[in-house]
Parts: C-alpha cells; structure tokens; sequence
C-alpha cells in the first residue's frame, strides 16, 4: 500500500508483472475509486461543458463518452477526463484524484448561474475488470451480457451485481478489452468480491498501481503528472484528435490556435530501448550528436517486450520524431540507445 492523492493505494497484490500480464492474458481487477466524479446538471449544462474542453461534447448522446482535455487560457492542460452524456441536462466529468480539487474549482469558477456542479467523487466508486476474459468474468458474475458494449458507451443497466445504481462503462486505460463498473461507494466490497470469486476459474488477478502504470505505458496512454501538465498543451502532446478547434469556442481555444499556426515547439513520442536500461521520468534525451534535446515523461520495463519502453517530450524535428529515428537516453553519465516509435507497444489483440 502506498499513499497516492489522499488515498492508501495499492501498489500490487502479487507483484507488478504477475498482475501485468494477467490483464494482457486473462483479466485484473482495480479498484480506482480514487478517480474524482463530477455531476453537471442544468438548462445549458451541455454548452458549459462543451466551453470548458477541448473535445466536441455536442456530438455526444445519451449513452455515449468521450477522452478530452480541460486547458487554461494559455492552452496549459489543467487536467485529461472523461465526459459521460446522460440527457441533455446532464453530464458527469470523470477526473484524475490528484487534479480533483483544483478542477472542482476550475469548474465551479467559470460556471453560469443555472448550472449546479456536484462533487460526487466520495460516494462513487470504480472498478476496473480489464483483460480479454473481462466480458466473460462479467457474464458469470451477473448473469448479463455486455459484449455488445461499443467503445466509449456505457449502460446503467438497473438490477445487477447487487446493485440497482451500476453503470457498466467501456472506455479503458490498459489497451485491452474491458469495463468500469462505478456504484454507490458502499456496494463496492460485494461487487469486487463477486467479480473475484467469478473471475478465479478465468485467471483474474487483483491489480495494483504499478501494473495499470505499465500497461497503460505499454498502449501509450498519458499519465497527468507526467506526460500531461499545465507546462504542456494538447498539440504538443499528440492530442490534436481531441482537439476540435473549429468546433466552436472554449477556455484555451485562441492559444491553441496560434500553438497550430506556428507549429508546436517539441512535441511527445514514444520509443523502444535496443540495449540494456531502463528510461526513467526526467531522465534527458539526448540527439546522435549529443545535444540536449528533451527529457523522458514516462519510462519502464515492458512486461510483453522484454525491454525498456518510454515516452517523453523532444524539439520538434523530423530527425527526432520520425518513427525509426535513434536517439539516446542518459541518466548519471550512462546512455541507453532508443528509437523512435509509434505506440501502442504490445501487440493488439482481438476485441470483444
């Protein structure tokens, strides 16, 4: 167990890569009900939400998610989330727990008088069943299929693991198939436990912080803290699908369109070590030649390659960015060579 913004974590259960490769093998079970949750209700809840982030939620429906950005007026990310349409005047922003009180009060600053922002984070919890078996681990558990379940979409479907408050969602930060199942925070031990006893003959494994780092690493997902900060904008950082500056207006939208005109100034990759070591957090990156040119935001051993795998932000040069370039990463006077390349690292597998 380990502190991690307010909250006892849990670091593993049985270890980082037991607990890796069963979700890329079978299925792992998180608890991540350290994620903050935000209820926004009102007559133009959907315009205010739409003005706070980066994405297009007037494209949503009942139903339906989606990843965007929340930014500050000079194009800074102040926080990645999910966004969740449940009506027209109502919406619930899914935020990362060491951002929750900066962007409650984000939020609740630029809010129009006929709209209500709730924090609901402490009576909701969330549950990650993440693997290929998950779909199969759900059935047994309830009695209820969700294979159908698109990417991005969610269901509340009324009676079901016990609970009569479950949202059965599928958005994912591991790479694999997989749902998040959030519920009153008071039902979560019963479900974790069914979903537990279910999932035994499938090889589920609980699973920890370490292992959701490596595997969210390994899809080249964005971690807040490193890869996304308020010193980093969504162009930069390879977001730019999340981006819909023609969309309309929203907070950051005019830095981000001269961020576009001129070109970002460096930009994130991903890359592969080809020896021994293992990139770490705000170790340099280093050109052929020599020179400095960026530094690492995220780094680990990657359970499924058998080598050291990366992400970090480099000036932004064709000859630095293009997949297949070799750069060198140094830390305490020892380079490790890498090259340049396109996550996901693991190999795809097959959804549903």
């Amino acid at each position: 167990m380990v502190p991690f913004a307010g909250y006892g974590m849990p670091l593993q259960y049985s270890g980082i890569i037991s607990e890796h490769n069963a979700v890329r093998t079978a299925a792992g079970l998180f608890d991540v009900s350290h994620m903050g949750e935000f209820l926004i209700t009102g007559n133009t809840s959907g315009t205010f939400v739409n003005s706070l982030v980066t994405n297009d939620v007037s494209s949503l429906y009942d139903g339906k998610a989606l990843y965007t950005a929340m930014c500050r007026e000079d194009g800074g990310i102040i926080d990645d989330l999910l966004v969740y349409r449940f009506g027209s005047e109502t919406f619930v922003l899914v935020v990362n727990a060491s951002r929750r009180d900066v962007d409650l009060a984000w939020v609740e600053q630029h809010a129009p008088p006929d709209v209500t922002v709730q924090d609901v984070s402490d009576e909701t919890a969330l549950l990650a069943l993440q693997g290929p078996r998950s779909f199969d681990i759900l059935r047994k558990a309830s009695g209820m299929d969700f294979s159908g379940l698109k990417f991005y979409h969610f269901e509340r479907p009324g009676d079901c693991l016990g609970s009569k408050h479950l949202l059965v969602s599928r958005t994912g930060y591991t790479g694999e198939t997989g749902v998040e199942l959030y519920c009153p925070s008071d039902e979560a031990v019963s479900i974790w436990e069914r979903l537990m006893e279910a999932g035994q003959q499938f090889g589920l494994l609980p699973a920890g912080l370490g292992a959701r780092d490596t595997l969210r690493l390994e899809a080249g997902f964005c971690l807040y803290g490193n890869d996304l900060t308020t010193e980093t904008n969504p162009l930069e950082a390879g977001l730019g699908w999340l981006t819909k500056l023609e969309a309309g207006p929203f907070v950051g939208r005019d830095a981000l369109l001269q961020v576009k005109k001129s070109g970002p100034r460096r930009k994130l990759v991903g890359f592969i070590a080809q020896e021994r070591g293992i990139p770490r957090a705000d170790n340099d990156i280093l050109a052929p030649s020599g020179d400095l040119i960026g530094a690492v935001t995220s780094g680990s051993q990657s359970p499924v390659l058998g080598t050291g795998i990366g992400m970090g932000y480099v000036e932004n040069n064709p000859a630095y960015t293009t997949p297949g370039a070799t750069l060198q990463v140094s830390a305490r006077g020892r380079t490790t060579e890498v090259k340049v390349a396109r996550p996901p690292f693991h190999v795809k597998r097959t959804e549903g």
